[in-house]
């Protein structure tokens, strides 16, 4: 099942309650930290059964999945193999892990619908490995549902504001 695509800004005004943003802003937060100490297994659970991961390509960002070529472009399944390789000693990209450090700024959120939320949020990876710093930096577009009190992610889509994937080339760790 496809889910729907997430949105591109500018979102159209809500008027959504601080007490949402803010727990918004404390999941984004809280994710960051399982991604920087490489607690993949927790942050996958951050997913709903049908949750996407995307990364458009650096050309077309607002790409569309369905027809356009992604850097990354999993659903739940290719997810979880992807977090399962990048904890072994086969990802020779990630073996020893990269330090990494995300930052999350600029959090907006705007109600898609009843039980979904759309979000948006700046964000800077920077991937510290064999004494090189590689910076990512982009947009994350979101929709995230709620599941029993919890958000889980529908679409995570981190667009990247980079020309190309140069120095680094690539994308290894999570963004």
């Amino acid at each position: 099942m496809m889910a729907t695509q997430a949105p591109n800004p500018p979102f159209a005004p809500a008027d959504v309650p601080d007490s949402l943003v803010r727990s918004v802003e404390r999941f984004l937060y809280e994710e960051a930290e399982l991604l920087d100490t490489w607690r993949l297994h927790e942050w996958l659970e951050l997913f709903a059964p049908h949750g996407q991961y995307l990364v458009p390509s650096t050309d077309r960002p607002d790409g569309d999945p369905t027809r356009d070529l992604f850097l990354i472009q999993d659903d739940r399944f290719l997810l979880e193999q992807r977090v399962n390789s990048l904890l072994t000693r086969a990802a020779h990209a990630e073996y020893p892990h990269s330090r990494t450090r995300h930052l999350v700024s600029n959090v907006r959120v705007t109600e898609a619908e009843c039980d979904r939320l759309a979000v948006t949020a700046n964000f800077a990876v920077f991937r510290v490995r064999a004494g090189s710093v590689d910076t990512y930096v982009g947009q994350y577009r979101h929709v995230l549902v709620t599941d029993g009190g919890a958000f889980r992610y529908e679409i995570r889509k981190a667009v990247l504001d980079l020309d190309a994937l140069r120095p680094h080339g690539k994308v290894s760790v999570i963004l």
